[in-house]
């Protein structure tokens, strides 16, 4: 069986939270918010997990009780970076999965279903995503007359025709770790923001002869890619859990 790791970015503040508490180790029902995205990819199957941290490291680290390593972002310099801060820890065996530590809704059943197909296609990267009604604001899962997978357009991109797509990019991603490591070695920032973006490595992978394609999480699971950035979604995401009985 293939090694498979996880990478969970948690260095963020999260401003629109109104408090200084990082975001991730806001409480949902609870617990840590990144503590159900630790228990999916176990779950799921990961035997190592990294927690990317960096706004008020510690105490992320004092509130994460599962047995975890950690990465330390100082700068806050995009996704991208945050992943190369891991790279140490990615290595170039197996597989590894990339989350964002404000989605606790994400499941070990769809991160499985993931890891599946990314294997079956014997892809470099793959892509969970999702068709929604109001894309706004995300990123769009670009697809050519065949259906196949091409890239994803941020929405400050995208031109008219990207902008009516439905498909969207959910952030959360499997990449063969060998891919990932050379991708994150020939990751830029020529961008507006000077950031280095996570998406951008797809377009790399895609280049050097691998596979690509998206995933589409089923329709009755789109709830488990919501992210938390306010304290309404963080209700909103203690409500969906206590449906499931958590």
């Amino acid at each position: 069986m293939s090694k498979l790791n996880a990478v969970i970015l948690a260095a963020g503040k999260g401003t629109r939270m109104n408090s200084d508490l990082p975001k991730v180790i806001h409480k949902c029902n609870g617990q840590p918010m990144v503590h159900y995205v630790i228990k999916a990819v176990k779950d799921a199957g990961a035997l190592d997990v990294c927690v990317v941290v960096g706004y008020k490291a510690k105490e992320v680290k004092d509130a994460i009780y599962d047995i975890v390593d950690y990465a330390e972002q100082t700068e806050q310099l995009g996704t991208g970076h945050a992943v190369k801060c891991a790279r140490d820890f990615i290595g170039t065996e197996g597989d590894t999965i990339v989350l964002c530590g404000d989605t606790p809704l994400i499941t070990a059943e769809t991160l499985t279903g993931l890891i599946e197909e990314h294997r079956r296609r014997a892809n470099g990267v793959t892509v969970l995503s999702a068709k929604v009604a109001d894309p706004t604001g995300y990123g769009r899962i670009v697809r050519d007359e065949n259906g196949v997978f091409q890239e994803i357009v941020e929405q400050k991109d995208a031109d008219d025709k990207q902008q009516s797509i439905n498909e969207i990019n959910s952030g959360m991603y499997i990449f063969n770790s060998e891919a990932l490591d050379a991708s994150l070695e020939l990751l830029g920032n020529e961008n507006s923001q000077g950031e280095y973006y996570l998406t951008d490595t797809i377009a790399l992978i895609k280049k050097i002869g691998l596979k690509v394609s998206a995933k589409v999480i089923d329709e009755d699971r789109i709830d488990e890619i919501k992210g938390v950035n306010t304290n309404e979604q963080l209700k909103e995401a203690e409500e969906i859990m206590e449906k499931r009985g958590f």
